[in-house]
């Protein structure tokens, strides 16, 4: 709609995840190099965490672009909310591996015998689980176990959490302590600093195919990272919806006021992009698999029951 006005070829704050579209400030490149090598060197186990939407998920597509033109057999879950077998069953799809038993012995070991062939060929197996903060302690110590599946020198899987700060939070719970010992990289994003989101707006523009006239005032720019606390999925709200609205009102370059009434319309002068401080906000009744299969098998009962209107008739 607005593309054409501004000289743009695409939109350019689109929230999809796009590779092309990662930002490289030097935690993110530091945070890349870190997976990379992690992944080439056989680490094991590597975490990456952040706040929301300081572009975790961007960066693992960037990282699977890279993954994918070597030697590399990949699986991304993005269903962190899962119990144990529903993780083996998971991980065997995405790796695409027949296995007709439904036991997680046999699982494993038909998972095991897997690796090996792979490692055999000389690939690279890699499992990224993403939104991991929601694993329950269950889930998580059969990840732990998975990384026992190994040669006497190396890993046969590499396995990325990606996570908020509260995965953080969670893997220094004693409970995990000794998958926190099992973490052998800590990579991390964050949000950016004022002459960062400028760089970001301009970037992006450029990659849109914008050229070399201003579409935002620099004024514009600093009005987006005081409502945005330099989050990246928020400044691409704020932009995105600036666009249109200027584009309605012919305006070029985009001014303060515009940016203004789109974080009032959003409520970004009133709740921060970013949790405050203070801890889990989970509990482990909550993490665990009982309650899980307790409310599951409660909301089983209730839907298989007759419709509420008749249970009240006579």
């Amino acid at each position: 709609m607005y593309k054409a006005f501004f000289g743009l070829k695409e939109n350019p704050f689109n929230v999809n995840p796009d590779p092309r579209y990662l930002y490289l400030t030097k935690q993110i490149e530091e945070a890349l190099t870190s997976l990379m090598y992690g992944i080439q060197t056989r680490k094991g186990f590597i975490t990456l965490t952040g706040e929301v939407g300081t572009g975790k998920t961007t960066l693992l597509n960037r990282l699977l672009d890279w993954l994918h033109h070597r030697q590399t057999r990949t699986a991304f879950l993005f269903n962190s909310r899962m119990n144990s077998s529903q993780l083996f069953d998971f991980v065997l799809a995405e790796f695409e591996i027949s296995c007709d038993s439904k036991s997680k012995s046999q699982q494993l070991m038909r998972l095991n015998h897997w690796l090996l062939e792979r490692y055999t060929a000389g690939e690279t197996v890699v499992l990224i689980i993403d939104e991991a903060q929601n694993l329950t302690f269950p889930v998580l110590e059969e990840i732990r176990l998975l990384t026992n599946l190994e040669t006497a020198t190396e890993k046969l899987l590499q396995i990325v959490l990606s996570g908020q700060p509260e995965l953080e939070e969670k893997l220094k719970l004693p409970q995990l302590r000794q998958l926190r010992q099992r973490i052998m990289l800590r990579c991390q994003t964050g949000p950016f600093t004022q002459d960062q989101t400028h760089e970001y707006i301009r970037e992006r523009l450029r990659i849109a195919g914008a050229d070399s006239q201003p579409i935002f005032s620099e004024e514009a720019m600093d009005t987006v990272q005081l409502y945005s606390l330099g989050i990246p999925r928020v400044i691409n709200l704020l932009c995105e919806h600036s666009l249109v609205n200027a584009y309605a009102g012919q305006e070029r370059p985009i001014l303060p006021g515009t940016i203004e009434e789109i974080a009032r319309e959003f409520e970004l002068d009133q709740v921060a992009p970013i949790a405050p401080e203070g801890g889990l906000a989970s509990t482990e009744v909550y993490n665990s698999e009982a309650f899980l299969q307790n409310l599951g098998e409660a909301l089983s009962r209730f839907r298989s029951g007759p419709p509420p209107s008749s249970r009240w008739r006579k």
